[in-house]
C-alpha cells in the first residue's frame, strides 16, 4: 500500500537543505530509479541497480543531524550519489514511500508484524535496550557461543546496509534473553 508522505515535514525540509544543489549527471541518472522504497518514521530507504549489483541506500533523521549509509564501495557514510538520488527521488515524489509502521514487541502476534518489529529496530538499538536490562554484549556472546567481534560486525554492517544472514537470528536471539533472562531475574 502506498501512503502519501509530506515533502514539507521536517524531514523533507532536511533534505531540501542538504541536497538543495541541483543534481549532476551521476545523481540524476538515478534519480526515480529505486525500488522498494519506503519510510519508517523519520528514515527513508530504498534499493536500486547500480554498477556493481544491487545497492541499499537509507537517509535517517536523528535528531537535529541526518545521516545516511549506502551498500556501495564508497557510501560507507553516505557521501555517494546513490544518497543524493534517493533525497532527490523522495522530494521528487514523496508518495513513492511505502509508510512503514513501527512495532513494539508486545504488539507481534504474528509472522507479519515480527518481520515489521524486526525491521523498524536495528540491533545497536536492542543492545542497547538488553544493557539496560544489566545483560552486557559479552554476557551475551558467551551464553549463545558467539564472539564479541562478530556481534560487533554484525551491528556495524546493518548501520551501513551490508547485511549478515544470520542478523535477524541474533535480533531474536536478543529479544528471548531480555524476555527470559529479565524475568529470571526478577
Amino acid at each position: 500500500m502506498i501512503v502519501p508522505a509530506s515533502a514539507d515535514d521536517k524531514l523533507g525540509r532536511e533534505l531540501r537543505r542538504g541536497w538543495s544543489a541541483a543534481p549532476g549527471e551521476k545523481v540524476a541518472h538515478y534519480i526515480g530509479q529505486f525500488f522498494d522504497t519506503t519510510r519508517l518514521g523519520d528514515q527513508i530507504s530504498g534499493r536500486l541497480e547500480g554498477n556493481h549489483g544491487t545497492y541499499t541506500v537509507t537517509i535517517k533523521l536523528d535528531g537535529q543531524s541526518v545521516t545516511s549509509a549506502c551498500s556501495c564501495y564508497i557510501g560507507k557514510h553516505g557521501g555517494c550519489h546513490h544518497v543524493a538520488a534517493l533525497a532527490h527521488t523522495f522530494l521528487d515524489n514523496p508518495s513513492r514511500f511505502t509508510l512503514l509502521e513501527s512495532r513494539e514487541v508486545d504488539t507481534v502476534q504474528a509472522l507479519p508484524d515480527l518481520a515489521t518489529y524486526l525491521r523498524s529496530h536495528t540491533l545497536a538499538d536492542l543492545l542497547v535496550d538488553m544493557r539496560g536490562r544489566g545483560i552486557t554484549q559479552k554476557a551475551f556472546c558467551e551464553a549463545v557461543g558467539m564472539s564479541s567481534q562478530h556481534l560487533s560486525a554484525v551491528r556495524s554492517a546493518e548501520q551501513r546496509n551490508h547485511f549478515y544472514h544470520e542478523l535477524g537470528a541474533i535480533k531474536l536471539a536478543v529479544l528471548w534473553v531480555m524476555e527470559h533472562i529479565a524475568e529470571a531475574e526478577k
